[in-house]
């Protein structure tokens, strides 16, 4: 029986996850903030850990570190609301498995959390045969959809400019032993990529392993990478072995290179000069023929002009690199990747939605996709859960997508590759006419006064805890019940 950890702060929505998750097997430990997860995790390893975001005394990010300073391989899946998205995005940039967007779907919930308990990837393994016809995606049939092989984890490839000069890249590079650096956006895919450059090249017979920098700690990362001898620190009862010496005669994918710590990036220097490699606190140098691939969503030359990043490091990675162009770039090829995900969805449901409405491929064009295509992916995983026609449509979406509208101007992110226009979202209009605010030449209505006040007062609420209705009914100082009736009459 696996064992689950909950850290959740609203107790109820604790208790329900309990109970549910209970129900379908699983043993559940559930406590209401950061620093009891963490001790609870230290005392008694579970298997997974779920974690609100938005706990009392810390963030979600600030707990997945510290838990995985414990045990960096734990499956770890962030709870947040889906005004939270690119902050979700963000975390799965340090090590989180995945996101579950609130409020939670017992089916959606299920899957991510046995996904992750018999490690499959974030992003989705097919292969589209290039042969096949396309179709409008919402003329999409059983008989047409992408040909699925969940044994590879193939990048798929899209039909604009810069997909086919990507796979033009792969082609040329991958049979020769170059180091190259892959840059682009979380959830762009940047390790099937890489697993797609080990497939065609000479080594594709021979391990491929992928190791993530950016959910290692300084003491970690050299043990992970080169390995230790048995009581070299306090903690090392074994000898393990390093994923340089796992990967030799294939090859290592380091991903977000630029966050590992800068000591371990003086090892590293060595390993790829000498291709030699030393376990920590042994001896004997072990020779290794590994061909080096990395990943970053910050551009490397940069941060080495700023003091983040050996400049001697980068140049010894930088003989060949690749940009994958965000999703939102590539307008070409989201409606083909929608196809694509549904497929997948509709085989990992056992369902046979055929397609999307218009509304909702326009909607898909317009909406920027910051968490590219895992993003996207879960958006029509979680649709598909609740379409229960032939078609998606709109009222299935997310409201960030369903209601999104986008800004002319562009803002450059100083934390991402590249520039990220703004967006603002639009509240959802209640079908039912709410209290509207007193005419000038009217009477006063005091009833009519209060009824504006406090639906007012419950949509400002509602937005502050990003739509969390049991956050909501706290700061409220009433039940979750009461905020219910009072949701409903209002047509909310």
């Amino acid at each position: 029986m696996s064992k689950l950890l909950i850290i959740e702060d609203d107790m109820d929505m604790g208790t329900l996850l309990k109970r549910f998750l209970t129900k379908n097997g699983f043993e559940v430990e559930t406590v209401t903030n950061g620093k009891s997860g963490i001790n609870a995790f230290a005392a008694n390893q579970a298997d997974l850990v779920l974690c609100d975001y938005r706990l009392g005394d810390m963030e979600g990010v600030e707990v997945l570190k510290k838990i995985k300073d414990i045990e960096p391989t734990v499956p770890f899946i962030i709870m947040t609301g889906y005004s939270d998205i690119r902050t979700a995005v963000n975390v799965m940039k340090v090590g989180a498995f995945d996101y579950l967007a609130k409020p939670l779907l017992p089916d959606e919930t299920l899957q991510i959390i046995r996904r992750a308990l018999a490690g499959g990837t974030q992003l989705a393994n097919i292969v589209v045969d290039k042969g096949e016809k396309e179709e409008p995606v919402h003329a999409v049939n059983t008989a047409s959809k992408p040909k699925l092989n969940p044994g590879k984890n193939d990048y798929v490839f899209g039909k604009s400019p810069q997909s086919a000069e990507l796979l033009r890249q792969i082609e040329l590079v991958a049979p020769t032993n170059y180091s190259v650096i892959i840059y682009g956006e979380s959830g762009a895919g940047k390790e099937a990529i890489a697993q797609t450059i080990h497939r065609k090249s000479k080594r594709a017979k021979q391990p491929f392993i992928a190791m993530d920098c950016g959910a290692m700690s300084k003491e970690l990362a050299g043990s992970e990478l080169f390995g230790h001898e048995k009581g070299s620190f306090t903690g090392a009862l074994a000898t393990k072995i390093g994923h340089f010496e796992l990967a030799n005669g294939g090859t290592i994918f380091l991903d977000e290179i630029a966050n590992l710590p800068y000591d371990v990036q003086s090892s590293l220097l060595r390993v790829v000069q000498e291709r030699k490699v030393k376990r920590i606190g042994g001896s004997k140098e072990i020779p290794i023929d590994v061909r080096i691939i990395v990943a970053s969503n910050e551009n490397l030359n940069d941060a080495y002009k700023k003091g983040k990043f050996r400049e001697d490091l980068y140049h010894r990675f930088n003989e060949f690199h690749l940009t994958v162009s965000a999703l939102r770039e590539r307008k070409e090829d989201i409606l083909m990747y929608a196809k694509y995900f549904l497929a997948i969805a509709n085989q990992e449901l056992d369902k046979n939605v055929q397609g999307f409405t218009p509304e909702v491929e326009e909607l898909f064009m317009r909406y920027p996709w910051y968490g590219n295509l895992r993003e996207m992916k879960n958006v029509i995983r979680r649709s598909v859960l609740l379409t229960e026609g032939s078609f998606v449509e709109a009222k299935s979406l997310p409201f960030e997508i369903s209601n999104y509208t986008r800004t002319t101007m562009a803002i450059d992110d100083p934390n991402e590759h590249v520039p990220m226009p703004q967006y603002q979202y639009q509240q959802p209009v209640a079908t039912e006419k709410a209290p509207e605010p007193m005419l000038r030449d009217e009477k006063p209505d005091l009833k009519s006064v209060a009824l504006g006040a406090e639906y007012d007062l419950i949509i400002k609420v509602l937005k502050e805890v990003n739509y969390n209705k049991s956050k909501a009914a706290k700061v409220l100082n009433i039940d979750r019940k009461t905020l219910y009736n009072k949701m409903k009459a209002y047509n909310m």
